[in-house]
């Protein structure tokens, strides 16, 4: 049996954009009969992906997700001396391992998952194509590899369409954050003023503009499987706990970057529920499709999660194993000792 790994988190944001639409306004859920606040899984990942708490944590142990590789390898055969035509061949080749290449171009057609062995094969075969001068061989074109060390592959997958083989089945799955209680998205009508302008003349202002923003206390919700990421990584387990402590973290501390310099919607977990056991996972959202009311969310919020925990346990049995609380909102637990729960027994 596969052991799990779930985080529950209830984060509280004041008024902010964190994640908008097409339309710039922030993005919305419709549930248990009300509309909340959400911010997609995408951008959680992507935030806590390249958060500075998950690369450094993970130094040398992260792919890069890029459609650039292969205008990368032409410019460095062209900063060599070797000549354009050649270079768009050679870098098309390279590229051609990791996906389709855009019509007439060395650019992939979409986004690639390179670990860093991948990309240090890369590097050196473009070194000796420019110490031989000649094209690369099919038997060096064997780039890929089949369990890359790659922390945030092993976490999040990767899909390489032409070469399934390649694949990473993905260890992690990340839940739409949304707010536990309904939300009404304002807008907010600005304007910037022309400092050079002393207003002889027009005293109007320089620009106008408005935004939505509203303030909402969000659970997300984060399921790993351990077993999966060991294996993903070829069997390196102290890799995987260092993976899941930065994720972990990142979860808890950063926030989307949506609108931070408008306003300033930094928040670490007020609350954060992790268990591990090998029972099947289950998120704890249906806690919430009565929304929550009233002057004290947090405190609600957290009862109802709490409580729905327990009826689950009763219907179904323990359903998870061990469980480790942080309340930030009343001052029990501490951050080091989650860390230290999520670490292997």
């Amino acid at each position: 049996m596969s052991t799990y790994i779930q985080l529950h988190l209830l984060t509280s944001y004041p008024p902010a954009n964190l994640n908008r639409d097409d339309l710039g306004r922030p993005k919305t859920a419709f549930m248990g009969g009300a509309e909340r606040l959400r911010v997609s899984s995408q951008s959680l990942k992507r935030h806590w992906r390249t958060s500075d708490v998950f690369q450094e944590a993970l130094a040398g142990h992260l792919g890069v997700r890029t459609k650039r590789l292969g205008l990368e390898v032409m410019a460095r055969l062209q900063e060599a001396g070797i000549a354009e035509g050649k270079a768009k061949e050679w870098a098309g080749e390279i590229a051609d391992v990791f996906g389709k290449l855009e019509k007439g171009s060395v650019e992939l057609s979409q986004l690639a998952h390179i670990s860093p062995e991948e990309r240090q094969a890369v590097d050196a075969l473009t070194e000796t194509l420019i110490e031989e001068k000649r094209g690369p061989e099919k038997e060096e074109l064997d780039l890929l590899r089949k369990n890359p060390a790659a922390a945030d592959i092993g976490l999040f997958g990767r899909m390489l369409a032409d070469d399934p083989a390649f694949n990473v089945e993905a260890a992690c799955q990340v839940a739409h954050a949304i707010t536990v209680h309904p939300v009404v998205i304002e807008d907010d009508y600005f304007t910037a003023v022309d400092d050079l302008n002393k207003g002889d003349e027009d005293r109007g202002a320089a620009h106008i503009g408005e935004t939505g923003f509203a303030a909402g206390l969000f659970y997300s919700y984060v399921c790993i499987n351990r077993d999966q990421l060991v294996d993903n990584l070829g069997g390196d387990a102290e890799l995987a706990d260092k993976a899941i402590a930065a994720l972990a973290e990142a979860a808890i501390k950063v926030s989307p970057s949506g609108k931070q310099n408008s306003f300033g919607s930094r928040a670490y977990a007020s609350y954060v529920l992790a268990e591990k056991g090998s029972q099947q996972p289950r998120s704890l959202s249906v806690a919430f499709l009565k929304p929550v009311q009233g002057q004290d969310q947090a405190t609600d919020a957290i009862a109802r999660l709490e409580e729905q925990a327990q009826r689950f346990d009763q219907v179904y049995g323990e359903c998870a194993e061990k469980r480790y609380s942080l309340n930030a909102h009343t001052g029990e637990g501490s951050f080091r000792e989650l860390m230290d729960f999520l670490k292997q027994d």
